[in-house]
């Protein structure tokens, strides 16, 4: 975060592209705005851009009195879900003689293009505008430059031809602003590119493009499935009562393992209040497919070992192959996020599989309290997250 010596130029710079000034504390698609093109950086400054909030357009303060209320809704446009890829900002407040300012630090994206709600927003000197084609392609081409997660490698064994065309029409139409579709007069490979779901350079699917809309995803990566078996009783001794193996496009896994959750799960009568009986599920449905869409979403896709989603008499067990990543430790799990597949994580999101980032386990965990059970464990072993889920008191 800058400094106030470093604010106060800012404040007197009225014509660097770097910086927009705002009076307004409630406008949340202005500050979007501002953050998605700042995270695109287009003129490539490789350096951050700054929203300030209690500035004049001349560069003088306002008197705004900043609140945590305001500090804390400033913060939340990183992990809402509506600039994707999830932008890397900071907030801070500064009081200066004149009255508070708020200030977002946002950093150039390595994945861009960055959209806010479907559009690419990006700066054109000191003003914000919607990217023309030309301006996303290179948007795009300067994402490719610097790729480094797995999901967005590009996969030269497969082509188009191994994409289902129509998944991606249904997909796009979720995921970028219709006035934008209606204007679109790029390539089908241009399209998929902008998605990071097609590498240019390598005329190829990107790994992310196979496990969205591959017709056989599990033909270029063998551990890309989940297997899941019910057993009778409490250990594996037994032979399972049933078994499945679910892959293919990533709608398809997903929507079967719902199906097969809600076939499998149980319901009972609970005692509610005033002596009345209520229907209660042994598990919760949304706590589950939460834990179950984390297991996806944060895989390592170059393991040839499947997701284990196995399901006992008195608990469930979900094994995800590739350990923690980046900077989440075994006591920060709960509270910080790193993503080993971002574009799959931007993708279930969008897709409606995933709410809000960073809120999945506490969701699940709060769920699974009200359901009457006790609260998942987490293991972290070797290459492996496993978290079990208990049967509540029957």
């Amino acid at each position: 975060m800058l400094t106030e010596d470093a604010l106060l130029e800012l404040l007197t710079d009225l014509e660097s592209d770097r910086v927009e000034r705002t009076t307004s504390t409630n406008n949340t698609d202005k500050s979007s705005q501002a953050v998605c093109a700042f995270a695109n950086d287009l003129p490539n400054h490789c350096a951050p851009g700054y929203l300030l909030v209690g500035v004049r357009d001349d560069g003088s303060l306002c008197g705004l009195s900043v609140t945590d209320q305001l500090l804390q809704n400033l913060g939340a446009i990183r992990s809402d879900g509506n600039v994707l890829p999830q932008p890397m900002l900071s907030v801070a407040k500064f009081t200066l003689q004149g009255g508070d300012v708020a200030v977002v630090e946002v950093m150039p994206s390595d994945m861009p293009p960055v959209r806010y709600r479907g559009s690419v927003h990006v700066r054109v000197g000191p003003r914000k505008a919607i990217a023309n084609e030309q301006e996303e392609r290179a948007l795009t081409e300067k994402r490719t430059a610097r790729a480094h997660t797995f999901d967005v490698m590009p996969f030269p064994e497969a082509s188009l031809d191994d994409l289902s065309l129509r998944l991606f029409s249904e997909y796009r139409s979720q995921v970028i602003a219709p006035d934008v579709i209606d204007a679109n007069h790029r390539s089908l490979e241009e399209q998929l590119a902008s998605l990071r779901l097609f590498d240019m350079a390598k005329k190829c699917p990107t790994t992310t493009g196979i496990l969205l809309f591959g017709n056989n995803p599990r033909f270029f990566l063998p551990g890309a499935y989940v297997q899941f078996l019910l057993f009778p009783g409490t250990t594996m001794t037994d032979l399972p009562i049933d078994q499945a193996e679910f892959s293919g496009d990533m709608r398809t896994v997903l929507d079967g393992l719902r199906d097969k959750f809600r076939a499998c799960n149980r319901m009972g009568m609970t005692q509610g209040g005033g002596f009345q009986d209520r229907l209660s599920p042994d598990y919760p449905e949304w706590a589950v497919r939460e834990l179950l869409h984390n297991a996806v979403m944060h895989r390592d896709y170059q393991s040839n070992t499947p997701i284990r989603f196995y399901w006992f008499s008195d608990r469930i067990e979900i094994q995800s192959p590739g350990g923690l990543y980046g900077e989440v430790t075994p006591e920060t799990f709960m509270s910080r996020n790193s993503y080993r597949n971002p574009v799959m994580a931007e993708a279930l999101k969008s897709m409606g599989y995933v709410n809000r980032f960073g809120f999945g386990i506490l969701r699940a965990q709060k769920l699974l309290e009200e359901n009457g059970n006790p609260s998942a464990e987490f293991r972290f072993e070797d290459r492996v997250v496993a978290v079990t889920i208990r049967l509540g008191a029957q």
